[in-house]
């Protein structure tokens, strides 16, 4: 292998290589996958200088400690962290040199969910349908990085951004998300409809990158037994037995038999991404908050 890798030493609960996914293929039954929080994704591909198909690393949580084989320039965002080289203290937010052998240490978010590293020239594992990105649901992409592993990064394409910090949204105290509601809403009381739009839930620890799952009041049917398999969206909410509504998310499965009562706006699923478990939150009818 060349130089132009990184070993993994301490992979974190879960940590996957992310890249925009692979959209376009859900008639294949494959998820679109990709990072969960986009735009932090996209940001800190900017400030190494990649452009927006490169792939990076989101961690969960707890981070990830790497050590490259050359001198690389990164960038470490999403959730909030300390992040060091070989034990100093580095920025978060902005570029930073890494040199060869150093040990880059992501550490656990102080708030937030996932964070985002950015390597330039970008990860450069083989892609699959046109992506790099793990996917769990399918196991399309490579595997979540393990204690050992290494990595190949592609060739820098252009000088990183010359700035000292970034601004990044602070991740939701509150996560309210926009919908609309059916396809299947008519499979719903009315009063149904009102608890989902006035009452507030809580992420549950059952979220992952297939589903943010909730925890509060339940949806009551109006129509009872299940549908026939159908397509299923990105933002999805799906409401399973227990009357709790779940979102899709990246990973989710392209279909279901679960009745879908409304579709959250993709530009609140990047929120989604950054709410820890107890997050409170409020779906609205999108246009109204």
């Amino acid at each position: 292998m060349s130089d132009r890798a990184f070993s993994v030493v301490r992979p974190g609960a879960l940590t996957t290589v992310q890249d925009r996914g692979r959209p376009g293929h859900a008639h294949l039954g494959v998820p679109r996958s990709g990072a969960l929080d986009a735009p932090a994704a996209a940001l800190v591909n900017r400030l190494v200088g990649n452009g927006p198909d490169a792939a990076v690393l989101e961690t969960t949580l707890d981070g990830c400690a790497v050590r490259p084989r050359l001198p690389v320039t990164v960038a470490v965002g999403g959730a909030p962290c300390p992040v060091s080289v070989d034990g100093r203290p580095a920025p978060w937010g902005a570029p930073l040199r890494v040199p060869a052998g150093a040990l880059l240490e992501v550490g656990a978010v102080v708030a937030g969910v996932r964070s985002y590293v950015a390597f330039d020239g970008g990860v450069a594992v083989e892609p699959v349908l046109g992506s790099r990105a793990t996917d769990l649901l399918s196991g399309l992409g490579p595997a979540p990085l393990a204690t050992g592993a290494v990595l190949p990064l592609g060739e820098p394409s252009g000088p990183h951004a010359r700035v000292d910090a970034v601004p990044q949204p602070a991740p939701p105290g509150e996560l309210v998300l926009g919908v609309t509601l059916g396809p299947r809403s008519d499979w719903f009381t009315a009063a149904a409809l009102e608890t989902l739009t006035t009452r507030a839930y809580r992420v549950s620890s059952a979220s992952n990158r297939i589903g943010l799952r909730t925890e509060g009041p339940a949806l009551e049917r109006a129509v009872p037994g299940e549908l026939p398999s159908e397509g299923m969206v990105l933002g999805a909410v799906q409401v399973p037995p227990d009357g709790t509504p779940v979102v899709f998310l990246a990973d989710h499965p392209t279909t279901g038999g679960y009745p879908v009562v409304a579709v959250v706006r993709e530009r609140d699923l990047a929120a989604a991404a950054q709410a820890p478990p107890g997050t409170p939150v409020r779906f609205v009818r999108a246009g109204r908050g």
